[in-house]
Order: structure tokens, then sequence, then C-alpha cells
């Protein structure tokens, strides 16, 4: 029996913590927002010194929105330990999760 709770999982095992980095951006033509998932662990790109090794990580990532499906072009960098230094982006801005709920909740027309 425990030879199948290891091959199809299962068990009093806790599930991995998520460890991935959100971004909640806005579009600056329609205002939508959006939420991307970010594996750190996965999608960012080593950056190189010469002959030092890795310096630290980019990432690059293009969103689109569902309103106006306007391309947004995020550009984040990171250190040698995948510690956030700064972000960047084209045709959106990065907003708060608390923003990002907001925006999200469906809107009720007045009467």
């Amino acid at each position: 029996m425990n030879f199948f709770k290891r091959l199809f999982g299962g068990g009093g095992e806790a599930p991995e913590q998520d460890k991935a980095l959100y971004l909640y951006v806005k579009c600056s033509k329609c205002a939508s927002p959006l939420r991307v998932r970010i594996d750190t662990r996965n999608e960012l790109s080593p950056e190189f010194d010469e002959g030092e090794g890795v310096a630290g990580y980019i990432l690059r990532k293009e969103m689109m929105d569902s309103k106006c499906f306007r391309l947004m072009y995020a550009t984040l960098r990171f250190d040698e330990r995948r510690r956030e230094l700064g972000r960047e982006i084209e045709g959106g801005e990065f907003i708060s999760p608390d923003e990002y709920a907001r925006l999200s909740e469906p809107q009720v027309p007045s009467s």
C-alpha cells in the first residue's frame, strides 16, 4: 500500500510551499488588471561575469491582458541569490496586490 501512496501521492506529506513571485500589472491602454506567476527557480536567465560565474539573473516577461490583448513587457533583475534588485515595465504599470483585487472585483451596475 505504501508503494502506491508514494507512486500516486497522498498520505500525510505537507505540500511544497509556493516559492513563486507574483507580478500585479495594469494595462496602460485599457486599465485591465493582470496577475502573472513567475517561477524564480526555472524562469530566470543567468547573467555571467567574465571568469566569475553567475553575477545575477534577469527575467524578461511578455504579458497580455484579456481585454484589449495588448502586449506588456516586464524586465526584472535579480542578484546571485535570486533576490529582486529592480523592475521596469513597458505598456503597463505595476500595481499592488490590493489594487489588483479591487480592480478584479466584478462591477455591479448602479440602479
